[in-house]
């Protein structure tokens, strides 16, 4: 049920937030953001308006490790989009390398849970079920 326009959509954000990367971690960062927020709308099924609403809705149904990472980088991507000063030293904090790598990362990983996990189980699944058809066995379901 998911627009295939959209994951074209998405995947070309994603690459060119890594092809960026290199020129403008806050260019990078930004296009990472509005990754994440498709991927948390259509696989992570959040309604919400606003990105950092969309992450506390999803957080919950995310594999720990994964929540954090998520939840870290609502943080790292507020530095992108918007000017945020230190408090100790007045600048404006900017987006490190490591962290616009992070974001980077972290859209990787959901891919694995959204996507390439699913798609790799259905085809074992699948695989299996062949199997048990050609010895006369009942298909294994999914639960």
């Amino acid at each position: 049920n998911i627009n295939i326009f959209h994951v074209e959509a998405a995947t070309a954000d994603f690459r060119e937030a890594v092809a960026v990367h290199p020129k403008s971690r806050k260019a990078s960062a930004a296009l990472s953001r509005r990754c994440l927020q498709f991927v948390l709308r259509e696989r992570g099924g959040a309604t919400k308006r606003d990105l950092a609403d969309q992450i506390a809705e999803v957080l919950p149904s995310l594999p720990y490790q994964l929540a954090l990472n998520v939840d870290a980088i609502r943080q790292v991507g507020n530095f992108a989009a918007h000017p945020l000063k230190s408090t100790s030293t007045g600048e404006i904090v900017e987006v490190t390398d490591e962290e616009s790598e992070w974001l980077l990362d972290v859209l990787e990983e959901l891919f694995e849970y959204y996507y390439v996990a699913p798609a790799r189980a259905a085809a074992r699944l699948e695989n299996l079920n062949t199997k048990l058809k050609e010895m006369g066995k009942p298909p294994t379901k999914a639960p």
